[in-house]
């Protein structure tokens, strides 16, 4: 099981770490994210995924490794033994041990942390002037669209640029500014850019009127605050410890979410066990493709039950306790089943046959 969880979990790491990198190159394209920031967005879009990878890991290796059991008859010399399904629970729950403690670190100390990380780290770079966004010999329009800006160099800081382009369109007024050197400047909490030795062509559509200025300094504003963390931040950025303080129902929704993949990683290992049982004459993998469908109807579960208490639709200790202690229960009743199950159906059958 060890190996089988090792190897899943390096498919199912690249696989996601493929779709966000690609993901994440479609980002810093469209300039959302700054270029030389994808290896950290990628880095912590991993982190925030790990403890559902581990989760998804640990649940395939289970049945994986105890359905090849079956289709060996491994476990047909098992039950033959006098041994019952129920004791391969304490074996698998030693195995999986670790990884659980490693997954509740995550879900209740890394998880916070790299969403609020990412959130900030792509928030400072669109909180970034227009002119630091822009890369030397690339033009490239402001959020809004009203602006296009082009610099020939700029400064390793991104404040200064020189050859400076900019074509500004207001109503029907149009307007291109050139300068030979332009710098960023904070006057309060306003960004201003100053620029130096150049002109400025202005072009009024509706009045046919032009007007052509030079100019040794001219300062115009940026239509930038300086940057600052975000007032509020959303509930995934928060910590645990928070969230108990504060338990809204924006709050409790998350810490249900994190708890309860918490207990759905345990939930699973159960039905892991039960759900591994296959037909050995039958070389088909039903039960593999089975356990994966309880997987995606289990954790979308869990995101709606986050929903629904977000939404203030139903208590959070309520439908905690019916959601994973219903998994709970329906994990016992399988592993009962596979163990008692058939000898029942075959005590009445040899009933039937004597009368």
């Amino acid at each position: 099981m060890a190996r089988s969880f090792g190897a899943t979990l390096v498919v199912i790491l690249t696989i996601v770490i493929t779709m966000f990198l690609i993901r994440t190159l479609g980002q810093a394209a469209g300039g959302v994210v700054a270029p030389e920031d994808v290896v950290l967005v990628l880095g912590y879009a991993a982190l925030q995924h790990i403890p559902t990878m581990l989760t998804l890991s640990l649940f395939i290796a289970v049945v994986v490794s105890l359905g090849r059991m079956y289709r060996d008859s491994e476990m047909v010399i098992w039950f033959s033994s006098g041994v019952g399904l129920a004791r391969l629970v304490a074996p698998v729950l030693r195995m999986a041990f670790p990884v659980l403690v490693v997954v509740g670190v995550l879900l209740l100390f890394v998880w916070p942390w790299a969403n609020r990380s990412g959130s900030e780290l792509k928030q400072r770079y669109e909180q970034r002037s227009d002119l630091s966004r822009v890369a030397p010999g690339v033009f490239q329009t402001s959020r809004d669209g009203s602006r296009v800006f082009f610099v020939d160099r700029a400064s390793q800081e991104g404040s200064d640029g020189h050859n400076v382009f900019i074509l500004s369109r207001k109503g029907a007024v149009e307007s291109v500014t050139a300068a030979r050197t332009g710098r960023l400047q904070t006057i309060g909490e306003d960004r201003m850019l100053e620029l130096e030795r150049g002109q400025r062509n202005e072009t009024n559509a509706e009045t046919r009127t032009r007007t052509l200025a030079s100019f040794d300094t001219y300062r115009v504003l940026a239509d930038e605050r300086a940057v600052r963390r975000a007032t509020e931040r959303p509930a995934k950025a928060l910590p645990t410890i928070e969230l108990m303080r504060e338990p809204t129902p924006r709050n409790q929704g998350e810490l249900a979410w994190r708890f309860g993949l918490l207990l759905a990683s345990g939930n699973l290992l159960l039905l892991g066990i039960g759900l591994a049982a296959t037909n050995p004459r039958r070389a088909s993998n039903w039960n593999l493709l089975f356990a994966l469908l309880t997987f995606v109807v289990y954790f979308n579960l869990i995101n709606l039950s986050q929903a629904w208490i977000g939404a203030e639709r139903v208590a959070m200790g309520p439908l905690m306790l019916w959601l994973h202690g219903g998994a709970f229960l329906i994990a016992l009743a399988l592993i009962w089943w596979r163990d008692n199950g058939t000898v029942l159906f075959a005590g009445r059958g040899k009933a039937a046959a004597g009368t």
